[in-house]
């Protein structure tokens, strides 16, 4: 089972990411949001006959929010567009680590945790679910977490 990195890399400076282009091809690409990780990253998702959906989403989290604590039955792969994300789970050393503008972040499944905004301005997340199809993008209900 996959985890978020507690050595999360550094943000990317605007120097380090790549210059926009513009086109008028039939064909136009726009990069939303990027981040890295500095080790491998393996999705593993297995949805059985049902198969796997793929969701992607944008989350603000307004400051002194929380997404309150949940876990997931697959991975999900973000990226901190602005702010810092709190983040709270026990495969953190001392249970939390905090994410910056830039940063990825990789959540495994079934552990509980909890992202806080503790800052001043808004969290923006541009976030990637890879959950069994027909199961919720966050369980609430902790007893169907891994503990």
């Amino acid at each position: 089972m996959a985890a978020c990195s507690p050595d999360a890399p550094q943000p990317a400076t605007e120097a380090q990411l790549p210059a926009p282009t513009e086109t008028t091809e039939p064909v136009r690409a726009v990069d939303i949001a990027a981040g890295q990780q500095d080790g491998p990253v393996d999705v593993e998702v297995d949805g059985g006959a049902a198969g796997v959906g793929v969701t992607f989403r944008e989350i603000t989290i307004e400051p002194g929010a929380g997404t309150g604590e949940h876990c997931h039955y697959g991975q999900l792969i973000a990226v901190v567009e602005q702010g810092e994300l709190t983040h709270y789970a026990d495969i953190y050393p001392g249970g939390v680590h905090v994410y910056s503008q830039g940063e990825s972040i990789i959540e495994g499944a079934g552990y509980p945790h909890e992202g806080r905004n503790e800052g001043e301005e808004d969290v923006v997340l541009m976030v990637t679910y890879v959950i069994p199809e027909g199961k919720p993008l966050a369980e609430t209900d902790l007893a169907n977490c891994d503990h």
